[in-house]
């Protein structure tokens, strides 16, 4: 089975989704049969639907289109990880046999050491107890944060969305890779290659850009993780 480790699915509308640029392709509705019809051509049998928007409500849709299309194997959803009731939100998420993980857009946060934040330390604390993991998605000024979370949790799963978003339109490495070196020494964090286009020029970008930092990811976390 191949899967496609990271895609989104929405019904739009420009408030909801203002961050999608004017013209652009995804100002429409993507669902799971629209994905169907790329995966069919790409060789792929499956996804995991991961959280666009910072909503219990999100999460619940997501595990409904996952319900009605077994396309869907695995959501990533949001949880109010610094919230009191963190457990209480969890508990019937995790329920689902097909609620697999929990995200924060954490590179929107003011803060770069957001994710070591005692009450955002203290939701990461009961996603072991439910079996799921954490997709740490930040730019490249928070990677120092994120070396201390995944330090702080050795036995919690971590995925890293995007490679941390490099500075691939500047094309530089520093300290880029050697924080992502640093990050890959943990055991329990694993890297997806994806979201790398848009950090690139959009209109010039071409395969080679790329290659400096797939040789990176590659060389230290290797194909396992």
């Amino acid at each position: 089975m191949h899967l496609d480790s990271h895609q989104h699915f929405w019904r739009y509308d420009t408030t909801q989704y203002s961050w999608i640029p004017t013209g652009s392709p995804l100002q429409r509705d993507w669902l799971p049969a629209d994905l169907a019809m790329i995966h069919r051509s790409l060789g792929f049998s499956g996804s995991i639907a991961i959280q666009v928007r910072q909503s219990l409500a999100e999460s619940y849709w997501m595990l409904g289109l996952a319900d009605a299309d077994p396309r869907t194997q695995g959501v990533v959803g949001w949880v109010n990880l610094r919230s009191d009731r963190v457990e209480e939100e969890l508990e019937p998420l995790a329920g689902h046999p097909r609620f697999v993980g929990v995200r924060h857009i954490a590179q929107d946060e003011p803060d770069d050491r957001f994710l070591v934040q005692p009450d955002f330390l203290r939701g990461i604390n009961r996603l072991r107890q439910f079996g799921l993991t954490y997709d740490i998605l930040i730019y490249p000024q928070q990677l120092p944060a994120a070396i201390e979370l995944v330090s702080r949790f050795p036995e919690q799963p971590f995925v890293l969305d995007h490679l941390a978003k490099p500075l691939i339109r500047q094309a530089s490495l520093v300290p880029w890779e050697s924080q992502i070196r640093e990050l890959a020494h943990y055991e329990n964090v694993l890297c997806k290659v994806s979201g790398m286009v848009t950090e690139a020029h959009h209109q010039g970008w071409n395969a080679l850009d790329f290659r400096p930092y797939l040789d990176v990811v590659f060389e230290v976390f290797g194909s396992r993780r």
